[in-house]
């Protein structure tokens, strides 16, 4: 049954009490009198009273009673919307919004511990991969659109346009050679190429060039000489002497390269910075990248490439973008339900966010819902409002019909044995 039926039943069951009522008062009226009939009577009108006054007080919230002196104070909830709306949304922010409550919310309920027992249900890992997988098919569709990649066109453009690249890339090197960060990359360069020159492979490889370069620049001699034995032999020394030459550097922090690398470095920032010729340069590049149809056709190469293999991917029972989401929230899961701390770490964070968030989002919040409704129609509002308690609102009619009843008849027993004792 709807609503309006429930509604509408409830106020006929509430209209037969009232009838009920009258129609035992109207015949009590017309019999003889008697201290029964007199009893009936007494109970019936205040009965009528009750029902009367209840329906008063309950239409009144509702609709304006044209009565004297008392209309003003009817029609309270469409006279009242304003004021509804306001203290609603105050009502919503103090109890519900507040740093404290959510703050409580959080370590009551640990919704970090939650989300990890939810990620580690097996189940629960293929939700989450489909959830992801709808995400990104929703993302490639927006992206097909030609108005949302012409505006991401614009915005790269415009964020290109405010790049003073020669500028941020000096900042970038400058913030990366500090305390000789740059010279842990060499290390690193300097491993690498040792590594490479110890491997039998990559000695074959260097043979092999210099045997290329005897053949191509010193034909006659290399029939003379033995070109095999002095590939080998020319790429042993070659690679003893740059792995000497790269050891060296690596335990010698002030080396003479190592200075000449920093010496480069900083050089390069500098220029990067006051070169007028390195600047332009550095436009030229940024024109490049937004106007050269080589680039341009490039990259959209790329992104043909990838939205197709991630359309395929996606439209595939077996896919590999739903699987490796799926294994990271069973990781994630289990990472949560292991480790105590980082539950802990991530729940602070969130109690630190509420305090910082929460007094934003419930004046946004406040706002939003006062001035809903205070947009809404001041009609449909009251019949919505009707329509969701005034079921309940008729049982206040009985109610009022049947304590009315039982006031009636106490009154009536208390004046007679009032007179009683009087005599």
């Amino acid at each position: 049954m709807d609503k309006e039926l429930e509604l509408k039943k409830a106020k006929r069951t509430a209209l037969l009490f009232l009838l009920a009522a009258a129609a035992v008062f109207v015949v009590t009226a017309f019999l003889p009198r008697s201290f029964a009939i007199d009893c009936v009577k007494a109970v019936s009108e205040a009965a009528m009273v009750g029902a009367l006054a209840d329906w008063f007080a309950v239409v009144a919230l509702f609709r304006k009673v044209p009565i004297p002196l008392v209309s003003a104070h009817t029609n309270i909830i469409p006279n009242n919307k304003d004021r509804i709306a306001d203290n609603l949304a105050q009502f919503v922010r103090d109890k519900f919004l507040d740093p404290a409550s959510l703050v409580d919310l959080i370590r009551k309920h640990d919704p970090v511990a939650v989300l990890g027992r939810w990620l580690a249900e097996p189940a629960n890992d293929r939700v989450l991969g489909g959830y992801v997988v709808r995400l990104a098919s929703g993302m490639l569709d927006m992206a097909d659109d030609a108005r949302i990649q012409h505006f991401l066109k614009r915005a790269l453009h415009t964020v290109l346009d405010k790049l003073d690249l020669s500028q941020s890339v000096a900042t970038v090197l400058d913030g990366l050679t500090r305390n000789g960060k740059h010279q842990e990359v060499l290390d690193d360069v300097i491993r690498q190429l040792a590594i490479y020159l110890g491997t039998e492979e990559n000695r074959e490889v260097i043979a092999n060039g210099i045997v290329h370069w005897l053949k191509e620049e010193h034909p006659a001699m290399e029939k003379m000489l033995p070109t095999s034995w002095v590939g080998d032999k020319g790429a042993e020394w070659i690679s003893e002497a740059l792995y000497t030459l790269l050891e060296q550097i690596g335990k010698d922090r002030s080396h003479a390269l190592r200075r000449r690398f920093d010496e480069a470095i900083a050089g390069f920032i500098v220029r990067l910075r006051d070169d007028p010729a390195m600047q332009d340069k550095a436009e030229e590049i940024k024109r490049y990248i937004r106007d050269g149809e080589a680039v341009n056709a490039y990259i959209g190469d790329i992104w043909a490439n990838l939205r197709n293999w991630l359309r395929e991917d996606l439209a595939s029972e077996q896919s590999e973008l739903h699987a490796r989401v799926a294994a990271m929230g069973r990781w994630l899961g289990d990472e949560l339900a292991r480790n105590t701390e980082l539950r802990g770490a991530l729940n602070q964070h969130m109690e630190d966010a509420a305090r910082a968030m929460a007094p934003d989002f419930a004046s946004f919040l406040t706002r939003h819902i006062s001035d809903t409704v205070k947009k809404w129609d001041t009609k449909e509002m009251s019949h919505q409002i009707e329509l969701n308690i005034g079921k309940d609102l008729q049982y206040i009619r009985i109610n009022g019909t049947l304590v009315g009843g039982c006031i009636g008849l106490l009154l009536f027993l208390s004046s007679h044995l009032i007179a009683l004792l009087r005599n």
